[in-house]
């Protein structure tokens, strides 16, 4: 089922939370993606709030080559990257993959060149969602 909110996209897919995060990262890859970061957000909220929370990780994507010319257009916009991926389990039990929407995140610039170029990022990003 296809997902969207004003910030972001993706989809719930048929794999498990374990199973959607392995492939998500070999899909990264294949677009040229490396992850950078990573944040176990059901470990973190355990560790500081000893509070539990569902399956829930964010993956910090970045195509050095696309960066670097984002960085060539606006040195600023190392406050909107990495773009975020996460993997979670939904209310219903099902594997959820949410993308970060290049397009929204960077129109808050106002450079019809990073549009563009965010338009590039969001095209990788869908085809890592249709390969799940």
């Amino acid at each position: 089922m296809e997902l969207t909110t004003p910030y972001a996209f993706g989809k719930t897919v048929v794999l498990s939370y374990t199973e959607a995060e392995r492939k998500v990262r070999e899909e990264l890859q294949k677009e040229g993606f490396g992850v950078l970061t990573e944040i176990d957000v059901k470990e973190k909220f355990r560790e500081k709030l000893g509070r539990e929370f569902r399956d829930y990780i964010i993956l910090g994507a970045c195509n050095p080559a696309l960066a670097w010319e984002a960085f060539g257009k606006e040195l600023d916009i190392g406050t909107l990257l990495p773009c975020n991926v996460c993997v979670y389990t939904g209310n219903d039990g099902q594997t959820v993959v949410m993308v970060m929407d290049p397009v929204a995140a960077l129109s808050v610039i106002g450079n019809s060149e990073l549009t563009e170029l965010a338009r590039t990022v969001r095209g990788k990003m869908e085809r890592v969602l249709a390969a799940l």
